[in-house]
């Protein structure tokens, strides 16, 4: 399976999103491979971060010629996970063509939840090309017991697309795991943030299945 995890608005955590889903994968022995397609490299900076041996492959690729490579890239590997960039380009359209599933992470805001009509467009265009591609939302960044974070999947209702019942709550141990270059199951394997990304990845797969 090839995960995008893409939204062109920048801090709604895609690189979290992406390196807990990664790592949640590999837990189950599957071989993994993260693509770091944002220029920015938050996704090869975490690697950088880490001590002791990798949890998974990390490699970083921001060029618009993933689709045409992902063959080449991901031999070997049972999932793939791209951490899109931060905006709609080329890059962006190459992210959405090389991938089964895009999963867009929008934080519990009026601004991530307008701004995620670019890259709804994106899919749109790409589903020309690309018709058993899927897509959907996921709640991130979450503050629980806020009238915003009941009401984000009413807001969301309006693009068309499926939004995952799981979401993923504002929690510090995600910060204190990514500055270690750890996924949060080394931090806290039972708490409740490793619980949330299980239940994204559980729900996802039966999704794309």
């Amino acid at each position: 399976m090839i995960i995008s995890c893409l939204n062109q608005k920048g801090g709604v955590g895609k690189t979290t999103v992406s390196v807990n889903l990664a790592a949640c994968l590999s837990r189950t022995g599957a071989r993994v491979l993260l693509i770091d397609a944002d220029p920015q490299g938050s996704a090869l900076d975490w690697a950088a971060a880490r001590e002791g041996e990798p949890l998974f492959s990390v490699v970083g690729f921001p060029r618009p010629s993933i689709h045409k490579e992902i063959v080449q890239l991901g031999q070997g590997y049972d999932h793939i996970v791209i951490d899109g960039p931060p905006r709609v380009s080329d890059l962006a359209r190459s992210a959405i063509m090389a991938a089964d599933v895009i999963l867009i992470p929008v934080q519990p805001s009026p601004y991530d939840i307008w701004a995620a009509d670019e890259v709804v467009k994106l899919i749109s265009e790409a589903k020309v090309y690309k018709e058993n591609l899927k897509s959907v939302f996921v709640v991130n960044r979450k503050i629980t017991n806020t009238a915003i974070g009941r009401d984000v999947g009413e807001a969301l209702a309006a693009y068309l697309l499926p939004v995952l019942a799981a979401t993923v709550a504002q929690r510090v141990v995600f910060a204190e795991a990514a500055a270690q270059g750890k996924s949060i199951f080394e931090i806290d394997a039972e708490g409740s943030a490793a619980r949330e990304i299980e239940t994204v990845m559980a729900e996802l797969m039966e999704f794309v299945l």
